[in-house]
C-alpha cells in the first residue's frame, strides 16, 4: 500500500502535516477523515523519501508501551488507548503507524494482528508478546514487560555505543595526525636532513618512503577501506557463508569478541524469560529468539536446539549439544527445568550477563584507553625519532 505525505486541518483550525498509508487519494481522504482530519492536499511519497524516515526511535517505543500500559490498567478501551497516543505522538512516522494500527483494529483485527502488519516498527517478538497477552488477558503485564525490556535494549546498546566512541575518536585523532605529518610536515624535513651528508639510518629511510608512498597514492589509500568496506557489504548480502564466517569472526576477536558473546547471552536469555514466562510454548519462544541474537553461529545453534527438542530430546540436553553456552547457563537452565521455574532460571541469567556486560565494558575502556595513548604516543615518537636523530648526529659531530 503506498504512503502518502498529507496536510489536514484538525477541528481546532490547526495545521496537521504527516504520513499514511492509503490506496488512493480519496482514501487517503476517508482515512484522515476517520482520525477527524479535514484533507487540505496529499501526495504519494517516494521510496528515496522513505530511506531517512521509516525507523522509529525506541525511546518512542518506550514511551508508547509505558502510556498503553497506564491506560489498559485504568479500563480505557484499547482502541480509545490507541487513539489518544497517536494525538499526543511527536514523532511523525510513529504517528503513522499508530493511525494505521488503529485504522485495522476498527477493521476488525486484533491487536497483535494489526502491529504484525507493521514490522519495521513492532519486531516478532514484540507482536508474540502482545497475542500472548491478548490470549491470557493480562496485556498490561505484558505491556509492562515490554517497556522493562526495551529500557534494557537501550542500556546495553548504551553500554555497547558507550565502548566503540572512545576508540573511534582517537583512532581518528591518530590517523588525522599520521597524515597531517607523513604529507606535510615529513616532506619539509626530508630536504633537511639528507643535505646534511650523514648516511641516514633505517627508521628515517623507512619514513621517508611511506611519506613518498602515501604523497604520490594518497588518493589509494582513502579509496581503498572503502572499497573494501563496499566489497565486504556486498559480499555478505550474496553469501550467506561470508555473513557466518564474519560472525564467527566476531565472537572470537579478542576482547571484544569476549563482551560480544556475553551481550548475545544477556540478549537470548531476557527475550526468552519473556517469552516463555508469558505462556508462549518453549519451541516457538526459541523459534522467536533466533531473530534477536544478531549472529549467525548462534542462530544456527538456535536452530538445533529447537531441533532436538522437537525430537524429544530435553532443553538442558539440547543446549548443551551446540556447544556456544556456557557452563552456568546450562546449569541454570538444568535447575529451572527440573524445578519448573525456567523462566526464572533464564531472568537470573539473564540478569548476571547483564551485569557482566555492564562491568566488561568498563573493564575494557580502561584498557583500550591506555592502549590507544601508547599507540599514538609510540608513533609520534618514532616520527620524531627518524627526523631528529639525524639531526642529533649532526651537532654531536660538530661539538667533537
Amino acid at each position: 500500500m503506498p504512503l502518502y505525505t498529507y496536510k489536514a486541518v484538525d477541528p481546532g483550525g490547526r495545521a496537521v502535516l504527516g504520513r499514511i498509508d492509503a490506496l488512493n487519494i480519496v482514501d487517503l481522504e476517508m482515512r484522515l477523515r476517520r482520525m477527524e482530519l479535514d484533507l487540505v492536499t496529499g501526495e504519494p511519497v517516494s521510496n528515496r523519501m522513505l530511506l531517512g524516515g521509516a525507523r522509529v526511535p525506541r525511546r518512542e517505543l518506550i514511551n508508547f508501551c509505558f502510556h498503553l500500559e497506564q491506560l489498559a490498567r485504568a479500563g480505557v478501551p484499547i482502541l480509545e488507548g490507541l487513539v489518544d497516543l497517536r494525538d499526543s505522538l511527536e514523532h511523525p512516522r510513529f504517528r503513522e503507524v499508530v493511525a494505521s494500527v488503529i485504522e485495522a483494529i476498527e477493521g476488525g483485527q486484533t491487536l497483535s494482528q494489526a502491529m504484525e502488519g507493521q514490522r519495521k516498527v513492532f519486531d516478532k517478538v514484540f507482536v508474540s508478546l502482545i497475542r500472548s497477552g491478548e490470549a491470557s488477558g493480562q496485556l498490561p503485564e505484558v505491556l509492562r514487560t515490554l517497556t522493562d525490556s526495551l529500557k534494557w535494549e537501550d542500556e546495553l546498546v548504551s553500554q555497547t555505543r558507550k565502548l566503540m566512541i572512545y576508540p573511534a575518536f582517537v583512532g581518528t585523532v591518530v590517523v588525522a595526525a599520521t597524515f597531517f605529518l607523513m604529507l606535510y610536515m615529513v616532506p619539509q624535513l626530508k630536504l633537511f636532513v639528507r643535505n646534511m651528508g650523514q648516511v641516514l639510518p633505517l627508521q628515517t629511510q623507512a619514513l621517508f618512503f611511506i611519506s613518498d608512498l602515501l604523497i604520490a597514492y594518497w588518493y589509494v589509500v582513502i579509496l581503498l577501506p572503502i572499497i573494501a568496506f563496499v566489497g565486504l557489504h556486498i559480499a555478505l548480502r550474496v553469501s550467506p557463508s561470508a555473513q557466518l564466517r564474519l560472525d564467527a569472526l566476531k565472537l572470537r576477536l579478542p576482547l571484544v569478541g569476549e563482551i560480544l558473546r556475553k551481550i548475545i547471552l544477556a540478549r537470548f536469555a531476557n527475550t526468552f524469560a519473556l517469552l516463555y514466562a508469558s505462556g508462549i510454548p518453549i519451541i516457538e519462544s526459541i523459534r522467536t529468539t533466533q531473530d534477536v541474537v544478531g549472529n549467525l553461529i548462534v542462530r544456527r545453534g538456535l536452530e538445533r536446539v529447537e531441533q532436538l527438542i522437537g525430537e524429544g530430546h530435553n532443553v538442558t540436553a539440547a543446549f548443551h549439544s551446540i556447544g556456544f553456552f556456557p557452563p552456568l547457563v546450562i546449569r541454570m537452565l538444568r535447575v529451572g527445568e527440573t524445578t519448573g521455574a525456567l523462566d526464572d532460571a533464564l531472568t537470573n541469567v539473564g540478569y548476571f550477563y547483564n551485569r557482566d556486560v555492564r562491568e566488561s565494558v568498563e573493564k575494557a575502556q580502561q584498557l583500550v584507553e591506555p592502549m590507544l595513548t601508547v599507540i599514538l604516543g609510540g608513533l609520534l615518537g618514532w616520527i620524531m625519532l627518524s627526523v631528529l636523530g639525524p639531526v642529533y648526529d649532526v651537532i654531536t659531530h660538530i661539538k667533537t
